[in-house]
C-alpha cells in the first residue's frame, strides 16, 4: 500500500520508517541536528506549500528521505489506517 503525504506525493508504507509531529519532536537538539544533516546532504523533501506539521522518514536499503508534510501525524495515521481496511 502506499501513504498520501500530501502535493501528489505518495511512499510506499512498507518504506516509512517513522512519523513524526514537529512541534514535539523539534525540541529536542538531537531531531533538529538530525533534520538539518538531513537537509544538508539533500535527503529532506518538502511536500508542503503551508508551514509543514510533521515529518516522515523513510528508507529502502541504504536510501533515506525525509519528507516534510503540512499534515498532521494524526491524519497520516487515519490514512494508512483506512486504507488497509478498504
Amino acid at each position: 500500500m502506499y501513504l498520501h503525504l500530501g502535493q501528489n506525493v505518495v511512499v510506499p508504507e512498507a518504506n516509512i520508517i517513522g512519523i513524526f509531529d514537529l512541534d514535539n519532536t523539534t525540541q529536542s537538539q538531537i531531531t533538529r541536528k538530525f533534520l538539518s544533516d538531513s537537509e544538508s546532504v539533500g535527503q529532506v523533501v518538502n511536500v508542503s506549500d503551508e508551514l509543514p506539521r510533521s515529518f516522515i522518514v523513510t528508507g529502502k536499503d541504504e536510501e533515506v528521505k525525509v519528507y516534510l508534510s503540512q499534515l498532521s501525524p494524526q491524519t497520516l495515521l487515519r490514512r494508512s489506517e483506512t486504507m488497509r481496511f478498504e
